[in-house]
Formats: structure tokens, C-alpha cells, sequence
């Protein structure tokens, strides 16, 4: 009798794994998450990223009854972080945040992973506020006054930005391009090394996303311009680059993603947490404060966006002569 019993528990568990593995279900996704998950953030504490991408997990970990334990990987302009993401088990307990540097560093020769190809794309959710800044106390009251002295004075000025091949890097190179001009660029691991650096009278100049802001509304920085398609609600007296007269726009999504291979239904309960969280007050708080939208867009989506992105940023590093050789 007991032996009886034992083959039909048996029989039980093996037709559960079929129904799950049917429906496509697999065992190991059925119970996701049963342990902390690991957020990798891409630059350092203080920043722009660093913020939101905290607040958005703060509220994501209450739809996914599990702890989300962020960490700062920063370096090589926000790519280290992403690839130890595309280095660990497609399993879900590894997650990370990424912008659009990957793909620039991938068409510069600086990536060795495809960053398309080897993620899984789980979610768009915001965009980045670029802009540039200068200390309040500098003689530069405009971006055409800054743009003018360094006319008169090449390689005089050094700009800061969150790394070499970042998207506000990028702007500068397209700005230097169609100015005719010559400053000195200083690559930096996040925000919070660029507030610092120009805070300290070590650069002159900031491109970089909006974790300026608190300095700005301070009265320790000036914004001189920004890269949008247009101005900023928050600083409506700000030109764009456009406006001042120089066809440069710098953009980048942020999103989360993860290695290669996370099963759907997996992909679908990280999709559905953090959308969830995109509506929590904390971070609708610190999104509004650093002047940064919302740009969300579902997994499958978010896939094909990246590949559109791919190719339109490949073209422009080739414009720019920064394309591999």
C-alpha cells in the first residue's frame, strides 16, 4: 500500500512538471522570485541614474515580495555595469540598468558584448534631461558666449562628461564638429564625479544628464543649454542647441535589462513589478526633480527599439570618425 501511494505522489509531481512545462511555465520561473534580486546600476551613488533607478526599485520589490539590492558598477562610461549583467545566468536574479552607452561603446570597438543581441530587454521607463553647465560664478552667461571664447581660445577649457563614448559626450563631439571648435575632454565614471570635478574649479564645462539640477536651482551652476528637441518645463528660459543654432540633440533611453536567455514568464513578472513601480510616489517625486520623463515601453517593444537605436547610433559614430576601424 505504501508503495502504492509513493508511485501515484510520484506520478502526481511528474504531471505537474508536464502542465507547467506545457504551458509554458517552466518549473524554476513558477516560484519566481524566492530570493533577493540584484539591480546593477551602471554609475555611481549621487547621480541622475543612480537616483530614479533606486526609487524605481524601492517600489518594484513590494509587487515582487522580494528584496532588490541595488549596486554601483560604474566605469568605461556606464558599460562595466551592463556587462556583468550579460555575464550572469539568464535566471532573473541578476538585473541590471542600462542607457544607449552600450551601443555607442559596441560601434566604437569598446564592448565586446552585443547589446542587443546579448540581453534580454525587460522594460523602457524614463529618458534622460542633457544639458550644459558652468559654475554661476564663471564670466560665461550664455552657451553662445561660452562657444565664442572658446573660438578665441582652442584647448583653453576642459568638459566633463559621465565617459567616452556617453551620450552627452557624444553631443559635445558633434557641437565641437559643426562649431569649428577645440576644448579638452575629461571622462568622468557618473554625475556626481562631474558635479565635483566643476565644483572645484577642476573643468569648466559639464555635459552630462540632469543630476546638475540640485546645483542649478542652488545657485552653484548655470545652465547654459540643453540637448533636447526642446525646452525643459523646469527651465523654460534655457535654450536648446538647436535654438542657439547648432543641429545637436543628445538622447538616451533607460531601462532595465538582463543576461541573455531569462525565461518570459520570468520576464513578464520583472516587466509587471516595475511598471507597477513607475506609479509609486517616490519615484514620480524624484523623476519630477530631476526634470526627467517617463518613456515607457513593454518588453517586446523595448526589444525592437533597441534595434532601431542600434543602427541610428552606429551612423552617427561614423559621421563623427569614432566608428571602429
Amino acid at each position: 500500500m505504501h508503495a502504492l501511494k509513493k508511485w501515484k505522489w510520484t506520478l502526481f509531481l511528474l504531471m505537474t512538471g508536464l502542465i507547467l512545462v506545457s504551458n509554458g511555465i517552466p518549473a524554476a520561473a513558477a516560484d519566481y522570485p524566492n530570493k533577493p534580486i540584484t539591480l546593477v546600476i551602471q554609475y555611481p551613488a549621487g547621480g541622475s541614474t543612480d537616483a530614479t533607478a533606486r526609487a524605481l526599485a524601492n517600489g518594484a520589490k513590494k509587487y515582487l515580495g522580494q528584496p532588490i539590492i541595488c549596486e554601483n558598477k560604474s566605469g568605461g562610461g556606464g558599460t562595466v555595469g551592463v556587462a556583468l549583467v550579460a555575464a550572469k545566468p539568464g535566471d532573473g536574479y541578476t538585473i541590471g540598468i542600462v542607457t544607449s552607452s552600450p551601443t555607442i561603446a559596441y560601434h566604437m570597438g569598446k564592448f565586446n558584448y552585443h547589446p542587443v543581441e546579448d540581453l534580454t530587454h525587460i522594460m523602457r521607463w524614463g529618458n534622460y534631461l542633457f544639458g550644459v553647465t558652468v559654475r554661476s560664478d564663471s564670466q560665461w552667461k550664455t552657451m553662445k558666449e561660452l562657444i565664442q571664447y572658446i573660438k578665441s581660445n582652442p584647448n583653453k577649457l576642459s568638459y566633463g562628461t559621465p565617459g567616452v563614448g556617453t551620450p552627452p559626450h557624444l553631443a559635445m563631439e558633434e557641437l565641437i564638429m559643426a562649431a569649428g571648435i577645440e576644448v579638452i575632454h575629461i571622462p568622468y565614471k557618473g554625475g556626481a564625479e562631474t558635479n565635483a570635478a566643476l565644483l572645484g574649479g577642476h573643468i569648466e564645462i559639464i555635459s552630462d544628464s540632469s543630476g546638475w539640477a540640485p546645483l542649478v536651482d542652488a545657485g552653484k551652476f548655470r545652465l547654459a543649454a540643453n540637448w533636447g528637441d526642446q525646452r525643459s518645463p523646469r527651465y523654460p528660459q534655457v535654450p536648446t542647441m538647436r535654438e542657439i543654432g547648432y543641429d545637436v540633440v543628445a538622447r538616451s533611453h533607460l531601462g532595465i535589462i538582463g543576461p541573455k536567455g531569462i525565461p518570459k514568464p520570468i520576464v513578464a513578472k520583472l516587466h509587471d513589478a516595475f511598471k507597477k513601480a513607475m506609479d509609486e510616489p517616490e519615484f514620480k517625486g524624484i523623476m519630477k526633480k530631476l526634470d526627467m520623463t517617463d518613456n515607457y515601453l513593454n518588453s517586446d517593444d523595448y526589444n525592437r527599439y533597441m534595434r532601431q537605436d542600434f543602427e541610428q547610433i552606429g551612423k552617427l559614430v561614423k559621421k563623427l570618425g569614432l566608428d571602429k576601424k
